[in-house]
């Protein structure tokens, strides 16, 4: 089934449409995640990718829980996904001068220090997913006393209101504590005032702009409200939020930008002069590329985790459901900002491939077999943790109602499912919060390309899920964010399509499975039981 969302149209600006070969403009994306770095470069016509290069990144674990990555590395990488992806546009006859912009998007939280004088790094990124600097440092935070506060809870509240966020090894922040504490050139950089710190679009955007020959060392507000240091209010760093994570003045912070704006000009390469006006962080990314502008919708991203944006408009909703507040983008320096909850489920596809390398279960979304049989099988998939809202480490997965007849298909489905049940305890924190249900799904990500998958998903949540035709949403919003800042698209005129998933299950059968399936995600390990009446109170409106 195919829907045309017209989410905002102008009908006063047609003449974008009209737009002869010669007037056609181009946008260039630096897309850098933790598993690979991307070049795309979109036109302005169809929106469209017609040309990119993607190359695979390599992770440093040398204990259990430790990930990172070489920052040089990425760079070097980066700059060759460029340098390929303008041979490609050569060859079908698209000059280099015709990037209007380029954008960036990155792996949110990933942490990194270097050498404001050298340029080098001081120690590896330490990536959003590394807990190697978990309980200990946490745990004294969470119980740091902050004044005018008298117990723990007021003291979370305090600066979950500030900065969005709760204490996690998640977040910037912690692992900026880390590298302090464990590294000593980092130390000591910090002390002789030349230890830059940043996310990894402060990395990239300080060396393609110069380095250490006047490179530009920016965040934005994106990837800032994700350090824990950023007042969500204010847009600033905040002052109470560095004194209380002992974070010393010494230390080089960037600026913090809109997400659309010019920021500086490519120093070198192909690009040479060509303005970086767009920088935001990959899920916010998504969230503009699914062209989610308007408070109440939004999207989820299935990759190797799940991560779902509930756009809240102009005023931020501070969440007393386990979900994260955070900035969805800003475009433009003087425009408002605007403000989503945040949820996040640690395990999506990362599960599915669980399955094929440990049970040799290889064709996953083959589960139609088991839909009309599923013999009362419950599986809880949230190993090692759960995040939004629960926000619990050493978890177990849970897999209940095997029998003697139970097939591959069955495993299959409930894994699907389970990945699905999670999501939807996220929308219904979200209901709690705003007050308002979520009426429509837009979704992305690998997992979201399987029909299966997705038809599993809008019956368990009862709502309409919408894939979109242009699947490159994370690139795209991006590419959106720069265009916007230097005048190739206009936020009132952008459109995408839709293929739409309707439910077909009554909300009376979804309730019914819903509860067996929290009966048994309570029984794990780290989760205390929910009385069956909050679990029916929570379903309202789904």
């Amino acid at each position: 089934m195919s829907k045309t969302y017209n989410l905002i149209c102008d009908k006063k600006n047609n003449a974008q449409k009209s737009k002869s070969a010669a007037e056609e403009k181009f946008v260039g994306v630096i897309d850098e995640g933790v598993s690979s770095t991307r070049f795309l470069v979109f036109s302005s016509k169809t929106q469209l990718p017609v040309a990119s290069h993607e190359i695979s990144l390599t992770n440093i674990s040398g204990y259990e829980g430790w990930v990172e990555q070489d920052p040089e590395n990425i760079l070097i990488e980066v700059k060759r996904t460029i340098v390929v992806t303008c041979n490609k546009l050569k060859k079908i006859n698209i000059s280099p001068s015709a990037i209007a912009a380029i954008g960036v998007t990155n792996q949110r939280d990933t942490t990194l220090v270097w050498d404001k004088y050298t340029g080098s790094p001081l120690y590896n990124a330490i990536v959003w997913m590394d807990v190697m600097t978990t309980q200990s440092i946490v745990n004294r935070f969470i119980n740091k006393r902050i004044p005018n506060c008298d117990t723990l809870d007021e003291q979370k509240r305090h600066l979950h209101y500030k900065s969005g966020s709760t204490i996690n090894p998640y977040f910037s922040v912690v692992k900026l504590i880390w590298l302090m504490e464990n590294i000593p050139q980092v130390s000591k950089a910090i002390q002789e005032e030349r230890c830059m710190f940043g996310t990894m679009d402060s990395w990239l955007i300080w060396n393609l702009t110069g380095g250490i020959n006047g490179g530009v060392h920016i965040t934005d507000v994106t990837n800032a409200s994700r350090t824990m240091l950023m007042n969500i209010h204010s847009l600033r760093w905040d002052k109470t939020l560095i004194e209380f994570f002992d974070i010393p003045k010494s230390l080089i912070l960037p600026d913090i930008r809109s997400c659309s704006e010019v920021y500086g000009f490519m120093a070198g390469g192909p690009f040479i002069k060509t303005p970086i006006s767009g920088c935001i962080g990959d899920h916010q990314g998504a969230l503009l590329g699914q062209l989610c502008f308007t408070a109440g919708q939004a999207k989820c991203t299935f990759g190797s985790n799940c991560f779902l944006l509930y756009n809240t408009g102009r005023k931020p909703v501070i969440s007393t459901h386990g979900l994260l507040t955070t900035v969805a983008y800003k475009i433009g320096k003087h425009s408002d900002p605007i403000y989503a909850l945040e949820g996040s489920v640690v395990v999506a596809e990362n599960t599915t491939e669980w399955l094929k390398d440990n049970l040799w279960i290889m064709d996953v979304y083959k589960s139609k077999e088991a839909e009309k049989d599923k013999k009362n099988i419950y599986f809880v998939p949230p190993f090692p943790e759960l995040y939004a809202p629960f926000w619990i480490t050493g978890t177990d997965g849970k897999c209940t109602g095997v029998t003697m007849e139970t097939t591959e298909a069955h495993l299959m489905r409930e894994t699907l499912e389970g990945i699905c049940f999670q999501t939807k305890e996220v929308m219904q924190s979200m209901q709690s919060d705003t007050g308002h249900p979520v009426m429509a799904l837009n979704v992305d990500g690998g997992m979201s390309t399987n029909d299966t998958f997705l038809k599993i998903l809008t019956n368990i949540c009862c709502l309409p899920v919408g894939r979109p035709k242009i699947l490159e949403t994370t690139a795209l919003g991006a590419a959106l964010a720069a265009g916007f800042a230097v005048g190739v698209w206009n936020i009132n005129s952008v459109e995408s399509d839709y293929d739409t998933f309707v439910h077909t299950v009554s909300i009376e059968e979804q309730k019914s499975e819903y509860v067996s399936l929290k009966n048994t995600k309570d029984t794990n390990k780290g989760l205390n039981k929910i009385d069956e009446e909050n679990e029916y109170d929570d379903f309202a409106g789904f």
